[in-house]
């Protein structure tokens, strides 16, 4: 079973060609989701703003009437407004606490819709997975915005919602009105209780399941669910293999971690001896029904896959996703910029801001015993008596900022095409830094001294005005630069930046720290400042730029390779690197990635 922390696997959105299959695919959960709304609770939208997400929700909408209230949980409030709370208003007239339901325990179940669904905190995610195991639970819809391929929502939520659908890629021409109408989602309605499961449908489902590596019971019981709304939805009385075939499809097969039956395609077949027999009191086990169905709805869900994606199952890929509920990336706390991430108890004052809101609501259930303890009070008195306990401020979160700094030997007759190629990787950088906010230094390190060539900046002209003025030639005190790589990255620690270093050299020091010459004490003084450097947690990559690394290929050079291992490093023997390909490796150390560490 998936840690309830790891992230959901993102829903294929589908080729481009097969958009009219997607759609139609996402129309039909839609339906099926309207006629059980109570038994497949919900579905994970991977869709940001647009047309196609926009006609899915008013497509479901007009399946579902006016009978279910929809609801829209405010992106960044924290899980306040799905639990009971104060009524603040109520409580402030009437002099006494008013509790107000939340959206989890209101008395009608309907509709939540939750934007931003891989970015929910923890705590939500909490409330929202113990309100939708509730008997009144609402439909869930929640949106997976995310922008690169590692959000996720959170699996705790992903696991409790039926469907799991992808119309980010969708084309604009394959958007079309649902088939199915509201007086076919009630007549579907009306005989669903009365739709039989047969035994062998519900074994061939939970043994899909089980071959699937799909380790929560909740699926196939979803999966079950869709089946029984799709037979009454046609008006079969009883699950048909067809109606099952659906259900795996569009239930299971998104949560899939392997397919059944690779193992078998690869190994030859074994069959028993012919004069075997069966031992005494053994009954020799015929093929039941319930494994022909399996085999045939696996057939079934294997030939719906895109050849993309049938590849990556059959090769047991299976993406996990670190980070607490959901996965948005590397967050920072900071009292005034950001996205909002709750409130807190606190003095406002400097960069903190009052929460008014949610002060008022902590001091409004102690005003009637303040009034009877306050001296000189009145019969009558409305008052506020607000304490320092009451007192709230508000919390945001931002992105994590990340520098990267280059480390660019300088020195010999090579320094030329080292510094064209760190360069052309700095400005590819840039490009992608001004989206993600990070931000890039640049170390140079020639004759006997290192010169920090490039505070850390985001602009890029001043990154090439300084690049294109640094002239090459001299020594190697590699020792150097990476001392003041080391105080940058202390720097950027201290102001809670994520930090990356690229060095780029042969390996082969000739200067001390002292500025002495001498390979020894060069290459001593160079390990020991590597060490110095992986002591920082920076994420390291050292690209090796000698000319006996061009000529052998992966083979390193062993002064090289021991600076990678002592900066606990990834090495790259890349003397003829493009800008793209430095630029590349460099982007895995903004990310995080874990490729990026030896």
């Amino acid at each position: 079973m998936r840690d309830l922390n790891d992230g959901y696997p993102a829903p294929s959105s589908g080729a481009p060609e097969d958009g009219e299959e997607v759609w139609a695919r996402a129309g039909l959960a839609a339906v099926l989701l309207a006629i059980d709304p109570r038994g497949l609770r919900g579905a994970v939208l991977r869709a940001r703003p647009g047309h196609a997400r926009d006609a899915w929700l008013e497509g479901l909408r007009a399946l579902m009437g006016d009978a279910a209230p929809w609801h829209r949980l405010p992106p960044g409030c924290g899980a306040a407004p799905l639990l009971p709370r104060l009524d603040l208003a109520a409580t402030l007239a009437e002099g006494r606490a008013i509790e107000a339901p939340g959206l989890l325990t209101r008395a009608e179940a309907g509709v939540l819709v939750v934007p931003g669904a891989e970015r929910l905190e923890r705590g939500v995610v909490g409330a929202l997975t113990q309100g939708l195991e509730g008997a009144a639970a609402p439909t869930v819809i929640a949106f997976d915005e995310g922008a690169e391929a590692e959000e996720r929502v959170a699996a705790a939520l992903g696991d409790r919602l039926a469907f799991a659908l992808g119309l980010d890629a969708l084309p604009l021409g394959a958007v079309s009105p649902l088939v199915a109408t509201l007086d076919d989602v009630r007549a579907a309605q009306a005989m669903l209780s009365d739709v039989a499961v047969p035994d062998d449908a519900l074994a061939a489902l939970v043994a899909m399941a089980a071959c699937m590596g799909i380790g929560s019971a909740r699926p196939p019981m979803m999966a079950l669910a869709a089946a029984r709304a799709h037979a009454a939805l046609h008006g079969r009385a009883a699950v048909a293999e067809e109606d099952a075939a659906i259900a795996s499809e569009l239930v299971l097969l998104p949560r899939a971690l392997w397919l059944p039956g690779a193992e078998d395609e690869q190994a030859p077949e074994e069959r028993p001896p012919e004069d075997s027999e069966p031992e005494d009191g053994e009954a020799q086990a015929p093929e039941g029904e319930a494994e022909a169905l399996e085999d045939r709805l696996l057939e079934a869900v294997r030939a719906s896959l895109p050849p993309e994606v049938l590849a990556a199952l059959l090769a047991g890929n299976r993406q996990r996703s670190g980070g607490a509920a959901g996965s948005a990336g590397a967050q920072m706390a900071t009292p005034r910029r950001g996205r909002p991430a709750g409130v807190r108890q606190g003095l406002p004052g400097g960069h903190r801001r009052l929460a008014l809101v949610e002060t008022l609501s902590a001091a409004a259930p102690w005003q009637p015993l303040r009034r009877r303890t306050r001296a000189g009070s009145a019969p009558g008195d409305r008052r506020l008596e607000i304490r320092r306990d009451d007192l709230r401020i508000r919390r945001f979160k931002a992105p994590r900022e990340t520098l990267t700094i280059f480390v660019v030997d300088a020195s010999g007759s090579a320094a030329i095409a080292r510094l064209a190629e760190a360069k052309g990787a700095v400005e590819l950088m840039l490009g992608e830094a001004y989206r993600r906010r990070d931000s890039v230094a640049l170390v140079a390190f020639r004759k006997e001294g290192a010169e920090l060539l490039l505070p850390p900046t985001r602009a890029l002209a001043r990154a090439r005005k300084a690049l294109a003025e640094l002239p090459g030639g001299g020594g190697t005190p590699i020792a150097a630069g990476l001392d003041v790589a080391r105080r940058l990255a202390e720097d950027a620690r201290r102001r809670g930046q994520s930090v990356g270093v690229v060095l780029l050299s042969d390996g082969r020091a000739n200067i001390a720290r002292d500025g002495t010459p001498g390979r020894g004490p060069a290459q001593a003084d160079a390990e020991a400042a590597a060490r110095g450097l992986a002591a920082t947690g920076a994420a390291s990559l050292v690209i090796d730029t000698s000319a006996r690394a061009a000529r052998t290929g992966a083979r390193a050079r062993p002064e090289a390779r021991s600076l990678a291992d002592a900066m606990s490093a990834r090495y790259l023997a890349l003397p003829g690197a493009g800008a793209e390909s430095i630029a590349g490796a460099a982007g895995m150390l903004s990310r995080g990635s874990d490729g990026a560490r030896r």
